[in-house]
């Protein structure tokens, strides 16, 4: 009976101690604050619901919520700061929600179709562009009268400035979304087609693109991919010797230019972008024959490339110039490449070069009148495990919050990172190794499953934005929502005379 009488004396004594001053005892921690400070600023905030004149849509093209995770701590370690507590420039962004990628066939999406739902209100089949769910992949007879319209014709149609940038070959399955309609997204050139499909009447991508008929075409088409565009029997001008990849004969290039009787011009350097003039009325820069570099290795290339941030400033400084507005895509579509190889050093340093494209963009205009979009096309399986401490480096093994090394029941230790398929597999009857310079950059993560590719993952992915009507994000959304709170805080297809039926 003492004992309980002491206890209770002691907890009455306790809890006088506490809330003598009527406060909550955790009122001065640090992260207790924090969180305060982030309600009062959430709660400051007001819907914009002014017409959007401009919009940027950011797509990082395989950056599922694992990429941006793990690309915050280590772009925060790269600067010496917390990685775990730092913020990205996309998640600065006062509005977010998640998108469900998936498409019209497939539980995981490829990029073609999650692009196309995003760019112009639905959702169709992987491997196809610009075309609606009833087109079987390849089938070029059936795709026709079955094209979809994007926001960037809409856009043109609307008199406004149009833009398209990526890191990966302009005719690519993303940028291609903006401008194409194939019933397969590797008809790049003609090339790349079937016999069959050409005689049917239908058109590669890169011929798309030059002769795309949309008010006066892109002001601004900035990204890799130079051989879709050049014929067989031509040098490339960075690479003297190899040559483009046409069969036809046909050079893009010159036709494009040809269109606007050479006022548009053509690069392919960081000089020649340097030098370019914001006046300029359009612009075809084609960086790479490929894809354009991995930011890791960008600076080695041999005529230089521009960085993503750059090529995205200098966008929006052509784009400007039209009085009525403009609409921009970028992507950085390397960060999926990196993934597929189970790379993640590269892809997080794309992903890091996507986030500063980004904030140079925020940088630039005015969210009263522009609304900005981040978000991914898809995820992949990468994955951040095993209870490492605070400030454990993302890239090496697992350190855990007692300074011991966290192992595998073989004894050796892993990463933090790592894939659920891919490259980096243990072949069958291999002793699993011990993960060695895992900051390398040719390291490979270790996966679960050997493929030569590592796939994309299904899970939804982020939407972050800012800007008129950027509060109609919130929730779980179906990714060709995407297109559609665009063309409510813009009406361009109001605009452009092509109003949807309500």
């Amino acid at each position: 009976m003492r004992r309980l009488a002491s206890l209770t004396a002691l907890l009455a004594a306790t809890g006088s101690i506490a809330y003598a001053q009527n406060t909550l005892p955790q009122v001065n921690d640090a992260y207790f604050r924090s969180a305060q400070a982030a309600l009062q600023e959430r709660l400051r905030m007001s819907p914009n619901t002014n017409r959007a004149k401009n919009v940027i849509l950011f797509v990082g093209d395989g950056m599922g919520i694992s990429t941006v995770t793990a690309g915050r701590i280590y772009e925060g370690q790269k600067r010496g700061v917390d990685g775990e507590s730092n913020s990205l420039a996309m998640e600065k962004l006062p509005y977010a929600a998640l998108s469900k990628t998936y498409t019209h066939d497939a539980q995981v999406a490829d990029s073609a179709p999650t692009a196309v739902a995003m760019v112009t209100g639905v959702k169709t089949r992987n491997d196809v562009i610009g075309v609606n769910s009833e087109v079987e992949v390849g089938d070029c007879a059936g795709s026709k009268g079955r094209e979809v319209l994007s926001l960037a014709a809409l856009a043109e149609r609307a008199g406004q400035a149009t833009g398209i940038v990526s890191t990966a070959r302009i005719t690519h399955a993303t940028p291609a979304a903006m401008y194409a309609h194939t019933p397969h997204r590797d008809w790049e050139a003609d090339s790349n087609m079937p016999p069959e499909a050409i005689a049917a009447g239908c058109w590669d991508i890169a011929q798309q693109l030059a002769a795309w008929p949309h008010g006066d075409g892109f002001e601004v088409i900035l990204g890799g991919g130079r051989d879709r565009f050049l014929p067989e029997t031509e040098n490339d001008p960075e690479d003297k010797d190899r040559k483009g990849s046409r069969k036809d004969g046909r050079n893009l290039v010159q036709e494009w230019q040809n269109r606007y009787s050479n006022s548009g011009v053509f690069l392919w350097n960081k000089e020649q972008f340097d030098k370019l003039d914001s006046k300029t009325p359009h612009v075809l820069g084609l960086f790479e024959r490929s894809h354009m570099r991995y930011e890791a290795d960008r600076l080695k290339d041999n005529g230089g490339e521009p960085s993503l941030a750059e090529l995205t400033v200098k966008s929006i400084d052509m784009l400007r110039q039209n009085p009525n507005g403009f609409f921009l895509m970028v992507e950085g579509g390397r960060i999926d490449h990196a993934h597929h190889d189970g790379n993640a050093y590269r892809s997080l340093e794309d992903m890091v070069a996507f986030d500063n494209a980004i904030k140079a963009a925020l940088e630039k205009v005015n969210l009263d009148e522009t609304l900005v979009i981040v978000t991914a096309d898809h995820s992949h399986t990468l994955t951040i495990s095993g209870y490492p401490k605070r400030g454990n480096p993302i890239l090496e093994t697992i350190i855990e919050p007692d300074g011991k090394p966290k192992l595998g029941k073989d004894g050796k230790p892993f990463t933090t990172l790592g894939y659920a398929n891919g490259p980096g597999a243990v072949k069958e009857n291999e002793p699993r190794p011990t993960p060695a310079n895992t900051t390398s950059p040719d390291y490979k993560q270790q996966s679960l499953v050997p493929l030569d590719s590592e796939t994309h993952g299904g899970e939804d992915v982020a939407i972050f934005a800012g800007g008129p009507w950027a509060h109609l994000f919130a929730g779980a959304v179906e990714q060709n929502y995407i297109y559609h709170v665009i063309d409510h805080a813009t009406k361009l297809s109001e605009r452009s005379g092509l109003r949807a039926a309500q």
